[in-house]
C-alpha cells in the first residue's frame, strides 16, 4: 500500500521540475517534435498537465459505492476500452487542439503551477480511504490515483527530455514510485538476470525506460513478464 503523503511528494518534485521546464520554453522548443506521434513538444505538455487536472475532475465526482472492487495504480493501465482507436483519437486530438489554442510556448507551465497550488492543499485534506472514479471509469483509492499522475508526469517527463535534447529531471522519489508500480514484488536476483546488466538494479531510469518502450535496448517481454515486470498500457 502506498502512503499518501509519499505520493503526494514525489509529485510536488516532479511537478515542481516539469513546472521549471515547461516556463521556460521557447516557441521554438514547443514545436520540436517528441515520439508520441503526432505530438509536439507543446501538445505533449498540455496532455501531461492534462492528466493532472483529471484529479480535480475526479474529487469533483461522486465517489464509488461501497460494493465496487478498487483498481490498483498497475491496474489503472489496463489494456482494455481506454486505449481503443476512439478513445485514443479524442486523447490526442484533445491535446493538439489545447497546444493550437495556446497563447504562449509558456503557458501549459503557468496552468500547471495554478492546477497543482490548488490541488496539493486538496489531496492533503481527503481522508486516507477517500476512493474516487476516474474518467475511464475505475474506482480507486485517491492515492493510488495519485501514484498514476506520479507515473504519467515521470514517463512523459522523460518523452520530454528526450525531445528537448535534455538530460531527464526526473526526481528520486518520483522514480522510486514508477519503480514500485512496475517491478515491486519482483525477486532482485531474478531481476538482475531478465533485464541486461546496465539496466539491471535498484530504481534505475535505465530499467523504466526499458520496459516503457523508452529505451533503445531489447528486452525478452516473456522473461520480464514471467518474473513479475508489470507492463503498463501506456497508450
Amino acid at each position: 500500500m502506498f502512503e499518501r503523503g509519499v505520493v503526494v511528494s514525489a509529485l510536488a518534485d516532479e511537478v515542481a521540475a516539469l513546472e521549471g521546464v515547461l516556463a521556460g520554453l521557447s516557441e521554438a522548443q514547443a514545436v520540436l517534435p517528441t515520439r508520441c506521434e503526432p505530438w509536439d513538444v507543446a501538445a505533449l505538455a498540455v496532455h501531461t498537465v492534462g492528466a493532472l487536472h483529471q484529479v480535480t475532475v475526479a474529487l469533483e465526482g461522486e465517489a464509488p459505492g461501497v460494493s465496487r472492487g478498487l483498481v490498483s495504480a498497475a491496474g489503472y493501465y489496463a489494456p482494455d476500452v481506454r486505449f481503443s482507436p476512439e478513445v485514443n483519437a479524442a486523447r490526442v486530438g484533445g491535446a493538439l487542439e489545447g497546444a493550437a489554442r495556446r497563447a504562449d510556448a509558456a503557458e501549459p507551465g503557468r496552468v500547471l503551477r495554478g492546477l497543482w497550488g490548488a490541488l496539493e492543499s486538496r489531496v492533503g485534506r481527503e481522508p486516507v480511504e477517500r476512493a474516487v472514479v476516474t474518467r475511464h471509469g475505475d474506482p480507486m483509492l485517491l492515492t493510488d490515483y495519485l501514484v498514476t499522475r506520479v507515473v504519467e508526469v515521470v514517463v512523459h517527463g522523460l518523452d520530454l527530455a528526450d525531445a528537448l535534447g535534455r538530460e531527464p529531471w526526473t526526481s528520486p522519489a518520483g522514480l522510486g514510485l514508477v519503480h514500485e508500480v512496475l517491478f515491486g514484488g519482483v525477486d532482485p536476483a531474478v531481476f538482475a538476470r531478465v533485464l541486461p546488466a546496465a539496466e539491471a538494479g535498484g530504481a534505475s531510469l535505465a530499467a523504466v525506460r526499458a520496459v516503457t518502450g523508452r529505451s533503445a535496448s531489447a528486452v525478452d517481454r516473456g522473461a520480464l513478464e514471467a518474473a513479475g515486470v508489470r507492463f503498463l498500457a501506456l497508450g
